[in-house]
């Protein structure tokens, strides 16, 4: 059989790209035709008033249909439309930190539930207070590394912790790393390079006890990466650790190409740095700060409910921003 399936399915992402350029140019030039066509109205004294009220309502439209154009021009993510793995972990901050982990967690799953974004929990080790002292998870739907990317890097809360009798406020951080999924042409890996270990399956509460040994640890050996997967089922296992292991692989090499790329790369929104610490959650003010576009909003208790869009739109539009600008544009 040819690979004709796979040549339409090219075109078919091409064409996807591509629709957006296409309507916004013709918004532009159907908006110009317009202008055009009033300013010739001008010299008819009949359609001149007509024509005098229209054109600064059409010309007022003109800059951001330009700019709408030039956004549509900019450079796309080639991983933009990818699934996510999103990887939470505790920061400093003890008990505080892997509780906090698990509101962040949360509030992600709140996030993707409102998208309609399909939600797998691939590895979860919870505290013994209920809160995350590991959690990958994939996420897949439209656009969920797009909308996702610019979450990795270190969470730092702001409260008086349940297990605080004396009601101060303690500060305590997590961390979210947020990965483009990868497939097998991404990235290639050796068996040569890789020791895969079984091992009992254990988790909170000993939900795992009696069975038998098939958790999965797989160490990368040129690298060091260690995968685990914790599933009941071993083959399973193999399948989930490899996968989030190419995705590592795969954000390591992405981040390489950043940096030679360019030399300034930390002061970009979206670096994926992950031990910069992007935003604090201040729970005794109400109030969300995130320090990468100095936008700090007071409510707190939605944006942990899910409610992140104003703030994702925020890091995307200054991402977009610094692009036009290294364009010259």
């Amino acid at each position: 059989m040819s690979s004709g399936g796979g040549d339409i399915a090219a075109l078919g992402r091409e064409y996807a790209e591509l629709k957006p350029v296409v309507s916004q140019i013709a918004e532009w030039e159907q908006l110009c035709a317009e202008i055009a066509e009033a300013e010739a109205m001008l010299d008819d004294a009949e359609m001149r008033a007509l024509a005098e009220e229209e054109l600064p309502q059409l010309r007022a439209r003109l800059p951001e249909a330009e700019r709408a154009v030039q956004l549509s021009l900019l450079p796309r993510d080639a991983a933009d439309a990818r699934p996510a793995m999103l990887e939470i972990r505790p920061g400093t901050g003890g008990d505080e930190a892997a509780l906090f982990a698990g509101d962040l967690a949360r509030m992600y799953q709140r996030y993707a539930e409102a998208k309609g974004w399909r939600w797998e929990v691939i590895e979860e080790q919870l505290s013994e207070l209920g809160g995350v002292r590991e959690l990958v998870v994939r996420i897949a739907g439209d656009n969920v590394f797009a909308r996702l990317k610019y979450e990795s890097g270190v969470h730092r809360v702001q409260r008086v912790p349940e297990t605080e009798s004396g009601g101060r406020i303690h500060t305590s951080a997590a961390t979210v790393a947020v990965l483009p999924e990868a497939e097998e042409v991404d990235i290639r890996i050796d068996p040569n390079d890789i020791r895969i270990d079984t091992m009992r399956s254990s988790g909170a509460g000993g939900q795992h006890v009696n069975t038998t040994d098939s958790a999965v640890r797989i160490t990368h050996l040129p690298t060091g990466l260690v995968v685990t997967s914790s599933e009941k089922s071993q083959h399973r296992n193999r399948e989930i650790a490899m996968q989030v292991l190419r995705a590592r692989l795969f954000d390591q090499q992405r981040q390489q190409a950043d940096a030679s790329r360019s030399a300034d790369r930390k002061a970009q929104v979206g670096s994926g740095d992950r031990s910069e610490r992007i935003r604090t959650y201040n729970f005794p003010q109400g109030r969300l700060t995130d320090h990468r576009i100095g936008l700090t909003l007071y409510r707190l208790e939605q944006i942990m409910a899910g409610d992140l869009d104003e703030i994702i739109d925020g890091l995307t539009a200054e991402h977009q921003a610094s692009q036009l600008a290294e364009m010259g544009a």
